[in-house]
């Protein structure tokens, strides 16, 4: 079994006096896909916002053998967490490639980030005909994959990837499919958060089940697939 990337103990978060996450114990091991789900509002990206440290929250976040509680999100950017917020949040007029150059701002190695521009085109073959094309101007799967790529550019140690699918066709989630597990072969560890189960699970090593900011079912993608239970409420079969 691979060490322990992100360990969260006991996280309780929310906005103002309203508790949203009560206790969450979630683990994330180097190298592996794993997904979140859950059905809307029951606190997915309100979890992701806590271990951005983009709101307040009690409880432990370590990551890569750091407590992050008393970082600012700049700060957890700089470690190699980075996260791919839902609804992609580009820079609508700034040109493909300046939001990827965007993902870039805190490295330091030129040649590199020239490397990385090149990956990124070749995960990516659209973005590299668009990349003089404002963002905003792009097809909604084209701005998932440049978010993707804006993410990637950072070269994180962990992806959170919030709400992939979210009103792309089938056949451009297949295809981001197929991106997450060319770049968690690359050594990028993957936290997917998704209400399409069927695209997480079909991706994912294991997952987690999250209901009213409680964690309800935990295992691998095999394990939970075979619980009648969440067969009924999230595959839709008995």
């Amino acid at each position: 079994m691979s060490n322990p990337l992100l360990t969260i103990s006991g996280l309780r978060a929310g906005y103002g006096a309203a508790p949203v996450l009560f206790g969450l114990d979630l683990k994330i091991n180097e190298g592996e896909i794993v997904a979140l789900v859950g059905s809307n509002g029951a606190g997915k990206t309100t979890l992701l916002r806590a271990i951005s440290r983009m709101i307040a929250a009690e409880g432990s976040i370590n990551f890569a053998g750091k407590e992050l509680m008393p970082l600012t999100p700049e700060q957890v950017f700089a470690t190699g967490l980075v996260q791919v917020p839902e609804g992609r949040q580009l820079f609508a007029r700034m040109t493909v490639e300046e939001n990827l150059r965007m993902g870039a701002l805190l490295r330091r190695d030129p040649e590199g980030v020239v490397r990385s521009f090149a990956r990124m085109y070749e995960l990516f073959p659209i973005l590299a005909e668009r990349r003089r094309q404002m963002a905003g101007s792009l097809s909604g799967g084209e701005q998932q994959m440049c978010a993707l790529a804006r993410g990637l550019m950072a070269e994180p140690k962990l992806l959170m990837v919030d709400e992939m699918s979210l009103g792309l066709a089938p056949v451009v989630v297949d295809q981001l499919l197929v991106v997450l597990s060319d770049i968690r072969k690359a050594g990028v560890t993957i936290l997917l958060v998704e209400q399409d189960v069927f695209a997480a699970f079909s991706v994912a090593d294991r997952g987690y089940v999250i209901e009213t900011g409680h964690i309800v079912r935990e295992g691998t993608v095999a394990e939970l697939e075979r619980d009648s239970d969440l067969r009924k409420a999230y595959l839709g079969v008995a």
